[in-house]
């Protein structure tokens, strides 16, 4: 049995969200959530945050144990990018890229 939960538009760029996702690929869903409270990244959070609601997604609607998942996927995809930017020096336009991300997991359990 599969469940997933999916964040999307989180502000952050999707390649320091990955630093985090690398981490967390394959590992059991409750180990996961244990590391991430002690990795120093920003992007730490909603991915804990989006474990949790996986895992609340399987406890739910598929009665499966939350000691019994894996992340058999989890990704993290570049969202939109919001285009801002500043007045530098004689009159040029420094632009300012505000990137975001998506992110996917795809819990599945052990048996």
């Amino acid at each position: 049995m599969e469940v997933q939960a999916v964040a999307k538009y989180i502000r952050m760029s999707s390649r320091k969200a990955r630093l985090v996702v690398d981490m967390v690929r394959g590992m059991e869903a409750q180990a996961a959530l244990n590391m991430l409270k002690f990795v120093p990244k920003g992007a730490s959070e909603p991915v804990s945050k989006l474990i949790r609601s996986a895992m609340a997604n399987a406890e739910e609607n598929y009665g499966l144990s939350p000691d019994a998942l894996v992340i058999s996927e989890i990704a993290a995809d570049e969202g939109p990018t919001l285009k801002r930017g500043r007045f530098g020096a004689r009159g040029r336009f420094k632009p300012i890229l505000k990137r975001s991300t998506h992110l996917k997991v795809v819990l599945s359990s052990k048996d």
